[in-house]
């Protein structure tokens, strides 16, 4: 029985818990930041039913996860991850572990400029 559910169309505030998309102000549940993607990914498709209300199959699903976590946690620009999603042949194909080993995160950044600095400044000591 939870296979037939999991495997079922979700209604958009299904989907923003999913994602764990909450309005920082109430903590409720926000739906309006997948509307805007949908705007912006043409892979991000709805089906609309009963009076234009959004439900989303799990491929869908999927790919509003990589989107949430190219967006969010690898801090890409929308344009990046329209990049990312129209030159993966399918999307089933985008592993987000092998982007998330490849990319440098926020946090690793700094200490990246950090080591380099202090290899220049070693670097200059011997001028």
């Amino acid at each position: 029985m939870t296979e037939k559910y999991e495997n079922a169309y979700k209604s958009i505030g299904e989907v923003a818990e999913i994602l764990e998309l909450k309005s920082k102000k109430s903590g409720v549940f926000s739906t309006h930041t997948i509307r805007f993607w949908e705007t912006q990914f043409k892979q991000v498709k709805p089906k609309l039913l009963n009076s234009n209300r959004r439900y989303y199959d799990q491929k869908t699903i999927e790919i509003l996860k990589k989107i949430k976590f190219l967006l969010k946690d690898q801090g890409m620009t929308i344009n990046g991850v329209k990049k990312i999603l129209n030159n993966s042949n399918n999307n089933d194909t985008l592993n987000l572990d092998e982007i998330s080993n490849n990319s440098i995160r926020t946090d690793n950044f700094k200490n990246k400029v950090l080591k380099i600095s202090k290899i220049v400044k070693n670097l200059s000591k011997y001028k």
